[in-house]
């Protein structure tokens, strides 16, 4: 089975969601540019549950928001076409569909790795990398995870997989399917840690009373948009759109519905 059609039937799992460009409030758009951003018409952008940086919704209401979802439906309202939002179980299946050519947009790190399968704007949102800890741990420090053989849990296929699985001595990666996982096996015991960005730590500490996310930080990810390799012609319009979200405030107003903390201050 080739990649195409397995991330085709990842995202039939998921629960597209067609949202209506507003094309009669959009901006005149070079009609050649939204067909290379959106070739079949409709801006298809690629999500996955569990961070506020993708698709977070609220369990009381039912609100959906993620910094990814909604700048890919205000991209979509910018070309005037229709957006369909494809939610995948992770991360990892997101990226895959967006090389296969599945999906057009997605919001991600913006690692070297990443570059060779698909093309980024300059980066967007920067983002604290660090550890959330059960209550009681003997980790209290960044510094004190990679002492002994604590076992770190990680988002399967994410770039803290990576990272971690390079640099650690002692301490030992723990790949996991899903955020929501993690949080069990974190709850059980199973897991000493999770490392991931703090954006998804605060979320995941949310829902997990008494544990922290340490102070500090092991990295930062450069988070940014992502379109599919061979569509870098219209980079440049991307890049213009991020900076314009940028400049009105409609990027900070995504990033408060999302609930995203762990932002980094420019350096």
């Amino acid at each position: 089975m080739n990649l195409l059609r397995r991330v085709l039937i990842a995202a039939a799992i998921g629960t597209p969601l067609l949202v209506a460009g507003c094309a009669a409030t959009a901006p005149a758009v070079d009609p050649a540019v939204a067909r290379v951003l959106a070739p079949s018409g409709t801006l298809r952008v690629g999500v996955y549950p569990g961070s506020p940086t993708s698709l977070v919704v609220n369990p009381k209401t039912g609100e959906r928001a993620g910094v990814a979802m909604e700048l890919g439906q205000a991209l979509g309202n910018r070309l005037g076409v229709p957006v369909q939002v494809f939610e995948f179980g992770r991360l990892a299946l997101v990226l895959d569909a967006l090389k296969a050519g599945a999906v057009d947009f997605t919001f991600t790190n913006a690692t070297e790795a990443r570059a060779k399968d698909m093309a980024f704007t300059p980066p967007v949102i920067r983002l604290e990398l660090g550890y959330l800890v059960p209550p009681g741990s003997a980790i209290t420090a960044v510094g004190d995870v990679d002492l002994r053989a604590n076992r770190v849990g990680v988002a399967e296929g994410s770039s803290s997989q990576g990272v971690l699985t390079r640099t650690f001595k002692q301490a030992v990666v723990v790949p996991v399917a899903s955020i929501k996982l993690g949080q069990e096996l974190l709850r059980q015991g199973k897991l000493d840690a999770f490392a991931t960005n703090k954006g998804i730590l605060f979320d995941m500490s949310d829902d997990l009373p008494g544990f922290r996310v340490l102070d500090g930080r092991w990295g930062l990810e450069n988070l940014a948009i992502a379109i599919p390799k061979g569509r870098e012609a219209a980079l440049p319009y991307v890049g213009q759109f991020a900076q314009d979200a940028q400049a009105s405030g409609q990027l900070q107003a995504i990033i408060t519905r999302a609930g995203l903390r762990g932002t980094a201050r420019p350096d």
